[in-house]
């Protein structure tokens, strides 16, 4: 049985999974466009297009990998129903502040991955 921790661990194993398919499908997407402008299929400036789904497939894989949902860190909420805990609501001040800063250390890291794949992979376009 799962259990809440502050800062560390606020989804379950079923959370994880919506949040793992969400990135695959997300990273897909980019890799689709990414092809497309590739073969000429459409502009390069189609490129930029990717940037949304490629920071939504960080975002979901970090989720999956940390066990911890951004939005639920935000609104001081856990789901851990899918692994056989509970689900609800944050109260004390200090586990809200902890999943705060977990959120945001999630979005900063996401942000960083993503502006570094984008702009490996629009050099590696222009390369083709």
């Amino acid at each position: 049985m799962a259990e809440y921790q502050p800062g560390v661990c606020n989804i379950g194993a079923n959370q994880r999974r919506a949040r793992r398919l969400s990135a695959i499908a997300s990273f897909a997407v980019a890799i689709g466009i990414a092809l497309a402008a590739t073969l000429g299929a459409i502009p390069d400036l189609s490129l930029w297009a990717t940037v949304p789904f490629v920071f939504g497939g960080y975002v979901g894989a970090l989720q999956d990998y940390f066990r911890f949902c951004v939005a639920f860190g935000a609104l001081a909420r856990y789901d851990l129903s899918g692994s056989g805990g509970e689900s609800g609501r944050v109260d004390a001040s200090e586990a809200v502040r902890a999943d705060r800063r977990k959120a945001a250390k999630i979005l900063l890291l996401a942000t960083v991955s993503t502006a570094v794949t984008s702009g490996l992979g629009a050099v590696l376009v222009r390369l083709a």
